[in-house]
């Protein structure tokens, strides 16, 4: 019984130590461990993504179902479909205005059509756009 309480605990003592990298797998300026080098920051610059002018944004028929969906289906029976449509475009120019008037107190007007483009996907994400 003695023995065998000496192996397991001599057992788990070497799965903690050898647990962190083999001993062979120095790595690091210094020759440190594996493990402490992992932990560094990186520097990585993001990748741009190259657009080629036409929108991947999704409308109508091909939109998502979000969390809103049912809601605009719900309006749709209730106020018809031409009358739906007009009420988000209302909607949609007024957000754009005051994604506008955000971006000119900013003093970051140029980020305009990105903070649209922005906006249109995730009403898109959320089921706006059904």
């Amino acid at each position: 019984m003695n023995k065998s309480l000496l192996a397991l605990l001599f057992a788990i003592v070497v799965a903690t130590v050898s647990g962190f990298g083999s001993p062979m797998a120095l790595s690091g300026v210094n020759g440190g461990s594996a493990f402490v080098v992992s932990q560094r920051p990186q520097q990585t610059r993001p990748q741009l993504q190259r657009t080629t002018g036409a929108s991947n944004l999704q409308m109508g028929s091909m939109a998502k179902f979000g969390i809103f969906s049912p809601a605009v289906y719900g309006a749709k029976v209730a106020l018809g479909t031409e009358k739906l449509n007009k009420l988000r475009g209302k909607a949609i120019s007024l957000h754009s205005q005051a994604i506008g008037e955000f971006c000119k107190w900013a003093g970051a007007y140029h980020l305009r059509t990105r903070l649209i483009k922005k906006a249109k996907t995730n009403g898109d994400i959320l089921g706006f756009l059904v």
